[in-house]
Formats: C-alpha cells, structure tokens, sequence
C-alpha cells in the first residue's frame, strides 16, 4: 500500500493537519507539532490533543501514515556545549509532544558541525556524528514510544548526514537501534549525488542504501524535484517533474513495493498543486 501526502499546515491547531490532509486527497501526511522556527512552544492543549486524535481517526490516518517534523532550529551535532544541551531540550520537547499525539516518528535533520572548510576525513566530522549519536541516546533514554528518523541532507554548508555512510555511522552509535530510522529526500539525495535519475543509476543508489544502511531503516520519504545538478550540494526543492529529476523516478519509487507502508511525503514548493501532484502520482498505481 502506498501512502502518499504533503507536509500541512497546522495553523490554528494540530488538530486541523489532518483535515489539511484530507483536502487534497492525501493518505498521508507530515506536520509540525509546533512553530518550526522558534524554541519555545506553549504546552500542547489536551482539547487539541483529543481533537487530533479523534480527526486522525475519522478520515483514516493512522500513526504509520504521519510523520512528524522537528524545529528547523535544532542541531543535536552542535559544536558548543550551550547550545547542544538547548538543542536537546527541545529535541526531547519534540518527542513527548508527538507522544502525547500518540505520533510513533519524528523526522529530524541530523545537525551541523560549524567549521568552515571541513573535509569529509576530518576530525569535525567524526565529532559531529558522535555528538548527534550521543544526543539520540539521551533523548531515548528520557522517552518513549517515538522512533527518532533521520533525515538525509542536501550537504549544503557544515550539514551532516549526505551520505548513507555517514547515516550508517550515526546509527552503529545508537544503543536502541529499534526507535531509529531514515527517511530520505530525493533532492536532498540528488543534490548529494545519488543518480536517480538514470534507471542504471537509481537500483544502483537504492542497491547501496541497502547494503549501507538497511531498507529495514526506512521510516519515510520526502518526494521532491530538484532544482540544481546533481552533486552540487544545494538544497532547493522543485514541483515535480519539472526539475532535474522530472518523473522517471517518482513513477519507479510507486511501482517499487520497497517504498510500500511509509509516508510518502511532497514538500514541493506550491502547496497550491500538492492535489494535483497527489494525484498524479497515484495514477502511477492503477
């Protein structure tokens, strides 16, 4: 079964995400628990929780089908020890809201190391990947019930976590690797240098994904166009089929039972053709 949505707005409550949803005929869907672009969030109302809940149920999402996005403001792979620890209260703020949503994944970007002109071999790296392993174990140790998936990244700037290698290291380093996951973006991936375009070159990416990290890891995907050349490191989203990508692997990643029972998540970039890009893609299904 395919499962196919955008990232909604949650404007006026979480509780209206799901109707959001339903309106342009999603069968899944990602929001945001909170403000994305601000630390502080007032507690979530038990009046919105139950709503949430009870709209989730009326139009048929169940957990599996959501996947919750963390604030683009943390990075649990910060350099500065002040910042770290803000960075992993409210990673842990993030969980135990979407556990009060009875939410069972939270997708987040790995983090940033912060040094200009680190290498891939560098020691920065490495630290980073440590430290974001390290601020998953605590958050686990403090929770439960939420699977923390990680997200692949364009590379852009000091971000971590472009290639599977590097996913894979962040996970060898997590103690409960049963409340782990990936989703992964197909921009992000093409601006990585994933070829997934070329048929060749899209078994060969998924191929090493498997060897690599594990499709048993993939929790989710985000579904996105890309608008700049393969490799070049910069994370610009584009409507589907009219970037780098165009169809081709869209079609493929629908007819692929690998991607079957996961969000399969738009963030393109006019929410006002999300429906018509839901529907497209389900035509690949019939």
């Amino acid at each position: 079964m395919k499962y196919i949505g955008a990232h909604v707005s949650a404007a006026g409550g979480v509780q209206n995400a799901p109707i959001n949803a339903h309106q342009i005929g999603a069968t899944a869907f990602a929001l945001f628990t909170k403000n994305q672009r601000q630390w502080q969030a007032k507690p979530l109302d038990p009046a919105d929780i139950q709503a949430f809940k009870e709209n989730c149920a009326k139009l048929g999402y169940r957990p599996g089908q959501i996947l919750a996005h963390d604030s683009y403001q943390i990075n649990l792979g910060h350099p500065d020890q002040t910042a770290l620890e803000k960075s992993r209260r409210a990673f842990l703020d993030e969980v135990e809201r979407c556990h009060l949503l009875g939410l069972t994944t939270l997708n987040f970007h790995p983090g940033s190391h912060l040094v200009k002109g680190a290498a891939e071999e560098d020691a920065p790296i490495s630290r980073c990947l440590a430290t974001v392993a390290e601020s998953l174990n605590q958050t686990l140790d403090a929770s439960e019930g939420v699977t923390l998936v990680i997200e692949n990244t364009a590379g852009q700037g000091s971000n971590i976590g472009h290639s599977f290698v590097q996913i894979a290291e962040i996970i060898a380093q997590v103690t409960d690797q049963t409340r782990v996951g990936v989703c992964i973006d197909t921009c992000h991936a093409w601006a990585a240098g994933y070829d997934l375009v070329s048929a060749e070159g899209f078994a060969e990416t998924w191929q090493t994904f498997d060897k690599v990290i594990g499709f048993a890891y993939l929790r989710g995907m985000h579904l996105n166009d890309a608008k700049k050349p393969r490799d070049s490191r910069v994370d610009r989203h584009a409507s589907l089929g009219e970037g780098e990508l165009g169809m081709a692997p869209f079609q493929r990643i629908m007819t692929d039972p690998r991607f079957d029972d996961i969000p399969l998540i738009l963030e393109t970039p006019d929410n006002d053709r999300w429906a018509e890009e839901i529907a497209r893609l389900q035509q690949f299904l019939t």
